[in-house]
């Protein structure tokens, strides 16, 4: 028999993926089920989009390009990234990947050494702590909690460090949660990073879904000192309702991005090349194409918010980006279904509003907030209106 390696006995399967998966098959059998699990905008990709890749396809743009990405790409990613930042970077500062994913995973691989610990702050989005053990590091959570709208205090960060400690993965707005981060805490964490000596990824997929409609921020905008210490990673998916089509990036200091490219030259290759050519259209829509789909969002997130202030015992913060919920429902833990089977966590609690409901959420869990779930209202106005209301009928059915 074959034997596996340690590393990947030790990776646990992405839970958004695998729940989305099982909701996604229920329907394939005919099943009514609402999946409020997938983390993807429920719109199609523009058809400017669309006419610039088959464009590509058609003039035969189908062979190997650069590792990096192609040339015009990069040079459309450093004008986004002056226009909503005002940052300047150079083509060679910048790397196009197979989605946002793969840029993370590839700047994990080249800094960080086995034993080296990441600082990821809870709730986090699923995949980070596998990836740094993917590296041969450590993952190292820190806590924070709903009355402080989930920002932790520089003195848990501090109870989180070791001499081991490389560098922290920031995520806002976040997914799960939705939320923003404070400029106060991006002051603080700036100034604690600084003299600590750590690198930053920081994971800006969602950075222009807020609903205040404000240009995007991140620790960057709040102190430009840390430019050599911090990676910028975005990509085409969220913002453009292109998840399909794999194209990221990542932004930072040459010799680490150069790095980046020795490894995805040894794994992947490059992003593939007529969807880059979509990416470098899309880069250049006008803004107002993204506001629409904002401003649905802000919409959704609203209606959501009063449907689920009619269950009583939900809690959460209203989000401030993105498209998710992130609801604490520990106060139905220890009750009893219908059918006799006692919520006890966020899975159980999950499988039992796909059971009754036929509602699929993410149990918190994922997270790293086993008290919690993480709702998705990448849906219709109406299909969100019908899954709060078959979730309110299924957990008054607990005893």
């Amino acid at each position: 028999m074959v034997r596996l390696s340690e590393r990947v006995l030790a990776l646990k399967p992405s839970a958004t993926l695998a729940i989305d998966a099982k909701a996604k098959s229920l329907k394939d059998q005919g099943v009514d089920v609402i999946n409020l699990s997938v983390g993807e905008p429920d719109f199609d990709t523009p058809e400017t989009i669309k006419d610039a890749c088959i464009r590509a396809l058609k003039e035969g743009f189908t062979k190997y390009v650069a590792t990096p990405g192609i040339l015009s790409l990069r040079e459309a990613i450093c004008q986004k990234i002056k226009t909503d930042y005002g940052f300047e970077y150079k083509v060679d500062e910048v790397i196009v990947t197979t989605g946002a994913k793969q840029a993370i995973y590839n700047l994990l691989l080249a800094l960080v050494n086995p034993g080296d610990e990441v600082l990821i702050l809870s709730p986090y989005w699923v995949s980070y702590p596998e990836m740094v053990l993917c590296a041969g590091g450590v993952p190292k959570i820190v806590p924070s909690s709903f009355i402080k709208r989930f920002e932790p205090s520089l003195d848990d960060i501090k109870k989180a460090m070791s001499p081991r400690t490389v560098g922290i993965i920031l995520n806002s707005p976040s997914n799960p949660t939705g939320l923003i981060y404070s400029q106060s805490f991006f002051r603080d964490l700036a100034e604690f990073l600084r003299s600590n000596n750590l690198w930053v990824i920081s994971d800006d997929i969602y950075d222009k879904l807020r609903f205040d409609l404000k240009k995007p921020e991140n620790i960057l905008s709040t102190d430009p000192g840390l430019r050599d210490k911090v990676f910028l990673v975005n990509g085409v998916s969220k913002t453009y309702a292109m998840t399909g089509w794999r194209i990221g990036w990542a932004l930072g200091p040459r010799e680490v991005i150069s790095a980046c490219a020795k490894i995805q030259g040894q794994s992947t290759s490059h992003a593939t090349s007529f969807a880059q050519k979509g990416a470098e259209a899309a880069l250049k829509l006008s803004d107002e194409v993204v506001m629409d789909m904002v401003r649905t969002f802000t919409r959704r997130a609203e209606l959501l918010t009063q449907e689920l202030h009619k269950i009583q015992e939900l809690e959460f913060i209203p989000p401030q980006g993105a498209f998710y919920f992130f609801v604490k429902v520990s106060a139905y833990y220890g009750k009893v279904s219908p059918t006799g089977k006692r919520i006890v966590n966020s899975i159980s609690l999950a499988d039992y509003l796909l059971e009754e409901a036929k509602v699929a959420i993410v149990p918190g869990i994922a997270f790293g907030e086993d008290d919690f779930i993480r709702i998705s209202f990448a849906l219709s106005e109406g299909a969100l209106l019908e899954a709060c209301k078959r979730i309110r009928e299924a957990l008054s059915k607990l005893s």
